[in-house]
């Protein structure tokens, strides 16, 4: 085994990417599949670190569907697109007669740019909200897919919530078989990156998924657990985005003091408004201040608006805390896999948009 420098860790694990795994399969290969089998006990390194103990057959997760079948056969219709026809069909219309400005073609050059930067070690992203129903899943699922579609480094979303969760569902998940608390009883600091997915799901879109709960009750993962599952995959992925419990719980807390950067979910509603500006509040006045890394994501909770959005990001920015408008969605309020490619434009602009700006703060740390 070749040691690397510790600042030239993509290349340690891009490397092991392309090699493929100790039986010879492309991880390519294996990440299409979404199997989640137990990895080998392989044989110990030329360095001598230890090899990964063997979790008897016996005890290894039986893999179960993100939804009972009977459940996902109650969806009703296809998928509908973010942007109704009228709308679609009035922008090709306008395209006839008009190129894009040089406005929107630089900013889209600027944002991709940003979503490709070369990171020098892994950042972590955590995405929680005051109260539930603000969108935090969905975001949590969007930034996941817009990092890993534009990255060539491996992109990791984990579900840190003790709660019944919906992200394996939003993202597309195949199968689960080990959760984030059976995998944090397992991982050791010595696994290698071939290793180490045998116990994630690989994903339709790209990177991969470390699930909570598997749907079942009783699953808690306690912060010993995240940070010992945070420690352990830092050095692998480039990019590891959380969907985190909702504050004040102390995984939630302590979570975001140790990423790179934080969203919080708000709902556009005079009540999430004033939740969060509490919120940005307290971190301001926190011993280590988390305000400065963080991003407010105003989520649309319905077609109409519910109150002045450019208003409510004066409140809450306070020239220190970027605030992103995502809109309402027809695609993402159906529920269901997330399909980018039903995407209304205005939020597809919002959530490469916002994924940008988390990158950014990240990188500056």
């Amino acid at each position: 085994m070749t040691r690397v420098s510790a600042d030239d860790w993509q290349r340690a694990v891009l490397g092991e990417i392309s090699g493929g795994g100790p039986q010879g399969d492309p991880p390519a290969a294996r990440q299409e599949t979404g199997t989640a089998a137990p990895p080998p006990d392989l044989a110990p390194s030329l360095d001598k670190a230890p090899a990964v103990p063997v979790v008897a057959p016996d005890r290894s997760p039986q893999p179960v569907p993100p939804l009972a079948p009977e459940v996902a056969a109650l969806a009703t219709g296809r998928p509908v697109r973010g942007d109704a026809t009228s709308a679609r069909a009035l922008r090709a219309l306008r395209s006839l007669f008009a190129s894009s400005s040089a406005a929107d073609v630089e900013r889209a050059k600027r944002v991709a740019a940003v979503l490709q930067k070369p990171v020098t070690t892994g950042r972590q992203i955590v995405v929680t909200s005051v109260h539930g129903g603000a969108g935090k899943t969905t975001l949590a699922a969007l930034l996941g897919t817009v990092y890993a579609h534009h990255r060539p480094d491996p992109v990791l979303v984990v579900e840190a919530n003790p709660t019944l969760g919906t992200l394996p569902v939003r993202l597309g998940a195949p199968v689960l078989r080990w959760s984030a608390d059976e995998f944090a009883k397992v991982v050791t600091p010595h696994m290698r990156f071939d290793q180490l997915i045998g116990y994630l799901v690989g994903l339709p879109d790209g990177g991969w998924l470390l699930p909570g709960s598997k749907g079942q009750i009783g699953a808690q993962l306690s912060l010993a657990d995240y940070q010992r599952v945070a420690v352990a995959v830092r050095r692998f992925f480039a990019i590891t985005v959380v969907d985190c419990q909702t504050l004040p719980g102390e995984l939630a807390r302590s979570a975001m003091a140790g990423a790179q950067a934080r969203v919080l979910a708000t709902p556009a509603t005079p009540e999430g408004v004033a939740a969060t500006r509490a919120v940005l509040d307290w971190m301001a006045g926190l011993p280590r201040p988390m305000r400065r890394g963080t991003v407010v994501a105003l989520t649309q909770p319905g077609p109409r608006p519910a109150l002045n959005a450019e208003r409510a990001a004066e409140l809450l920015g306070g020239g220190d805390v970027r605030v992103v408008p995502v809109p309402y969605d027809r695609h993402l309020a159906r529920g269901g896999r997330i399909s980018t490619g039903l995407l209304g434009r205005a939020t597809h602009e919002a959530v490469t948009s916002l994924g940008a700006d988390l990158l950014d703060l990240a990188t500056r740390r």
